[in-house]
This record gives C-alpha cells, sequence and structure tokens, in this order.
C-alpha cells in the first residue's frame, strides 16, 4: 500500500476515489505498516482504525471497520487498499444500485468475476461478525444469494490489485 502509484501511494489513490465519491465518509482499517500508514492517513478527511488481529486476514480487519462505523450507517463499502484503479464512477453505480434495486448486497461484476467494491447493507453486521474466517466475506453472498445483486461495470479495475511486489512491478512496467 506503499508502493507509488502515480505519484502517490497506492492507499492515497484508494482514498482519493473514495473521496471523489457520492460515498458519505472513509474509515481505513490499518494492520501490518501501521506506523508508516498512520501517517498518510492524517493527510485526508478520513476516520481510522487498527486492527489487532490483521495478522488473521482481511475478514478480521472488515469485522474491525463494522465496529467503527456510527451507529446511523446504512450501508459500508469495502475496498481492498491495494485497489487503486476502481475509479468514483464505479462507486457511484454502486451506490446508485444499492438505493434504487432494494437489495442489500451490490457486487460490481467484469466480464462475469466478481471484484469491489463489494456494499454491504448494514443489517449483515452481525452475520459478518460471525463468518466462519476461514470462508472469509466472499461466503455472506452465498448465505444470502437472493438478496444479492451483481452490477456489470465494463471496468476491469474492480478485479485488479497487487497482491505481490512482482505484480506491482509488472504493472508499472506495462503503464510505462
Amino acid at each position: 500500500m506503499l508502493l507509488k502509484f502515480n505519484g502517490k501511494t497506492m492507499i492515497e489513490k484508494v482514498m482519493e476515489n473514495v473521496a471523489d465519491s457520492d460515498s458519505d465518509s472513509i474509515l481505513v482499517v490499518l494492520g501490518a505498516g501501521m506506523e508508516d500508514l498512520i501517517n498518510l492517513v492524517r493527510k485526508y478527511d478520513v476516520k481510522y482504525c487498527y486492527n489487532d488481529n490483521y495478522r488473521d486476514g482481511m475478514l478480521s480487519s472488515v469485522q474491525c471497520g463494522f465496529k467503527h462505523l456510527p451507529s446511523d450507517t446504512a450501508a459500508t463499502l469495502v475496498f481492498q487498499g491495494d485497489q487503486p484503479f476502481i475509479n468514483p464512477a464505479v462507486i457511484n453505480m454502486v451506490i446508485n444500485v444499492y438505493k434504487t434495486a432494494g437489495k442489500g448486497i451490490i457486487i460490481p461484476v467484469y466480464e462475469g468475476k466478481r471484484g469491489h467494491p463489494l456494499l454491504l447493507d448494514n443489517k449483515y453486521t452481525n452475520q459478518i461478525y460471525n463468518l466462519d474466517p476461514a470462508e472469509g466475506l466472499r461466503s455472506i453472498s452465498y448465505l444470502n444469494s437472493s438478496d444479492v445483486l451483481e452490477v456489470e461495470t465494463y471496468e476491469p479495475g474492480i478485479l485488479r490489485d497487487f497482491d505481490t511486489y512482482d505484480d506491482y512491478i509488472q504493472e508499472i512496467n506495462q503503464t510505462f
């Protein structure tokens, strides 16, 4: 998340994309590398929390984030800090579909593949706290399949992330 991406770090680009959307607020969940990340996060109009259990996987970070949401939150968009290609237009599309579709789980799709940001109605908060870590957050859509709406985005960026340094180097070499 601290690697440079178009003149900023990846996490900064993700925060800027969300800030440029119709999202009401941003909560960043910090874990590994918190000391370095906190200095970047404080430069932005965001709230943040620390996940003591970050080694347990992404689900633990989502659970930590949900614990720190304001009580009047209606729905939450879940982003990964290494996905700088999700543009504000896609974020707005997901938000607008949620507001009009009557579904509690909105998932952007590109060429049949599910991506991010995942939108979850906060009626699923207790269920999120009780998910099996081995299954992860992905299981929420299977457990509630009748309340899921997939939205075609035509944006491959919803699938792209940087799990390894090699992924990052490959992207940088393609971009420049």
